[in-house]
């Protein structure tokens, strides 16, 4: 009776095939932290969610005027935030009845917005990037309310150094997956580390030969964090452990070394996005080919070795972002179509039936002797009882179940100052919320 619990990564860790597309006119797709939903952000300004169980739509969300330029979701998928060239950025709740859902924040800026994210523990704490080159944490917390400016520091090097920083601008900005800091990329090739409780920067790194950064993203431990940058170059970073700030506000000033360098050596394209399996040992990396829809997978336990590339046709690929719990990715297209690849697996009729065998010709069925013969219903009985005694290894199942334990965030404890500052006056995204199935018939009856 005692049985390894198979990982799901073990036969197939990562997709083949498309399985379906869903016509949703996007420019962006991201799965939700459960990996039933999907969300796409289009052009127009609609958001728009998809139910990967019907492959149906479930909720419109129009609010925006202009292009959605990121989709973020809280850690139990119940608000969504959008920001959008519009200017303004919008959380929604999920759990209202009517449609489009009900806002719970509306935020105006006086640029486009080019991103916004919600702290990983609290969605009352979000992170806005603006096109402008600023990035700020906006903090709706009754006893922590504010908006607060991320600002690099500037120290005394010599004035031409100095004079480059002050022209430095932010392009990306992003939440570790611990929450406890900001990483934000430059013009200039730095990644710049902010404490989020602070707001003080405690690192600062130089990223050779990157040139303009545009993208991060974490594995689920936030020990390693891949980027991409204008030099059509992604690289891979282990962290190190950054101290708490000080009340002199020192900071970290070193050079980071890449474990690995993806890139095309031939056709040398840049990257429109990339992302990390839910294990952490594979990254898929979205081309900016301009003939073909290609998804590079890179193997990372095996030195970074390309695994494969994904062809999806003519439709060229805008943006990619893998399933949170199995090897499946959403891929968006140029005509605004969604791509979800999964595995391929051959029927298995042996799993209907225990004693049921698979050939691949005809063969001679030789009857054993005692096939059928007729056994003593006691003897049954007794070979049941002795096989439900039997002792069950549960603990020897657990290895299997964390074969990935290094995807846990990485904390320095459960109980420090930044964890227990994140998690006062906490946000109502709680687990078991349900969304609501509105049915058209229904809304044209509200509406007589």
């Amino acid at each position: 009776m005692n049985g390894v619990i198979s990982n799901i990564f073990a036969s197939a860790p990562y997709p083949t095939a498309i399985q379906t597309s869903l016509d949703s006119l996007a420019t962006l797709a991201r799965y939700d932290p459960s990996g039933r939903f999907i969300l796409a952000g289009r052009s127009d300004g609609l958001a728009v969610l998809w139910d990967l169980d019907t492959k149906g739509p479930v909720r419109w969300l129009d609010g925006h005027v202009k292009g959605i330029t990121s989709i973020d979701w809280s850690q139990n998928s119940r608000y969504v935030v959008t920001s959008s060239k519009d200017w303004n950025v919008i959380v929604w709740d999920l759990t209202s009845d009517t449609d489009p859902p009900r806002r719970r924040n509306t935020l105006r800026y006086d640029a486009p917005v080019t991103s916004a994210s919600f702290h990983p523990q609290n969605s009352k704490i979000m992170l806005v990037l603006m096109s402008s080159g600023e990035a700020y944490v906006e903090d709706f917390r009754k006893d922590h309310r504010g908006h607060f400016e991320l600002c690099e520091v500037q120290d005394d090097s010599d004035d031409e150094s100095q004079l480059l920083r002050s022209r430095s601008l932010y392009t990306v900005a992003r939440f570790d997956p611990t929450g406890k800091h900001i990483f934000v990329g430059t013009t200039l090739g730095f990644l710049l580390v902010f404490n989020t409780r602070t707001k003080t920067m405690v690192a600062r790194h130089k990223i050779s030969g990157a040139g303009v950064m545009r993208g991060i993203e974490f594995i689920a431990s936030g020990r390693r964090i891949v980027t991409n940058s204008s030099d059509r170059v992604l690289r891979q970073f282990s962290l190190p452990v950054y101290p708490t700030p000080t009340a002199e506000h020192e900071y970290i000033e070193q050079e980071l070394e890449p474990t690995h360098r993806f890139h095309d050596p031939i056709s040398k394209v840049s990257w429109h996005a990339m992302s990390y399996s839910p294990d952490g040992e594979w990254l898929a990396g979205g081309a900016a080919d301009d003939a073909a829809h290609k998804i590079y997978i890179w193997d990372l336990a095996r030195e970074g070795l390309l695994a494969s590339t994904l062809d999806g046709g003519r439709e060229l690929l805008t943006y990619v972002h893998w399933h949170p719990h199995k090897p499946s990715i959403a891929s968006v297209t140029n005509q605004g179509n969604i791509f979800i690849w999964h595995c391929p697996t051959d029927e298995r009729w042996g799993a209907f039936a225990g004693g049921f065998e698979e050939v691949d010709e005809n063969v001679d069925y030789e009857e054993r002797e005692d096939e059928f013969d007729i056994e003593d219903e006691a003897d049954i009985a007794r070979r049941k009882m002795l096989e439900e005694e039997e002792d069950v290894d549960i603990e020897g199942m657990i290895p299997a179940l964390l074969d990935g334990a290094g995807d846990h965030p990485r904390q320095n404890g459960e109980n420090d100052e930044d964890t227990l500052w994140a998690l006062d006056n906490p946000d109502d995204d709680i687990k078991g919320w349900k969304l609501e199935i509105l049915i058209e018939d229904d809304k044209e009856n509200d509406m007589m």
